[in-house]
């Protein structure tokens, strides 16, 4: 038995996609352990949640850095610290510096079908806001591989929703919220299962 896959956690907000995969690792769907959460932001109700799980916590904030090149360094520095094998990123606002030793180790959720709605700005409710001002039928979340820049890294996995004539962004978020809480713990297992590789930019699914 191959020992659990080491997962980073990085988060700006509520920490609800933390709070899913840790029931889902003690669940033992995901073979994986989460050994360390950053935080971008000290207020960040997500380091509440990682206490209350006994989880390792720190807080990187950008605004102390100096530029984005100083910020990242001290995230991977917390990250190898801890021995972290798969960065996972929810809800994580800041870009960074990808370094080449976790180069294809740095994974995003998304909530939306990249790669529409993504890129600089594209978070949260203002992705919702934006599907259904642009009358999309459907929508759903893309858990991809992080590079240098926003939302266009290699896609591993999609799950899709329908929006209603009826939806508001909350509506529609609490939606497509449930397909992410499938979605992640399925693309981390199929990684730490070692059944996912890029090949010419793409994604294969071994």
């Amino acid at each position: 038995m191959t020992d659990p896959m080491r997962i980073a956690f990085l988060l700006s907000g509520g920490g609800r996609t933390l709070a899913n995969l840790a029931e889902q690792i003690d669940r033992g769907a995901v073979p994986a352990r989460i050994v360390l959460v950053i935080a971008s932001r000290a207020d960040a109700y997500g380091l509440k949640r990682a206490g209350e799980l006994g989880l390792a916590t720190c807080v990187q904030n950008p605004q102390e850095h100096a530029d984005t090149a100083a910020f990242s360094d001290k995230v991977f520095d917390a990250v190898r610290r801890a021995g972290a094998e798969l960065i996972c990123l929810a809800g994580w606002l800041s870009l960074l510096n990808i370094p080449d030793d976790y180069a294809q180790r740095v994974v995003n959720i998304h909530p939306a079908l990249l790669p529409d709605f993504g890129g600089k700005g594209m978070y949260g409710r203002h992705v919702h806001e934006a599907v259904l001002a642009d009358g999309r039928k459907v929508s759903g979340c893309t858990v991809h591989f992080a590079d240098q820049t926003y939302d266009t890294g290699p896609i591993i996995l999609q799950r899709r929703c329908e929006v209603r004539e009826d939806d508001t962004p909350d509506t529609l978020a609490a939606r497509v919220f449930e397909q992410e809480c499938i979605a992640y713990p399925e693309a981390i297992r199929l990684i730490a299962d070692g059944r996912v590789s890029v090949e010419e930019g793409r994604v294969r699914v071994g």
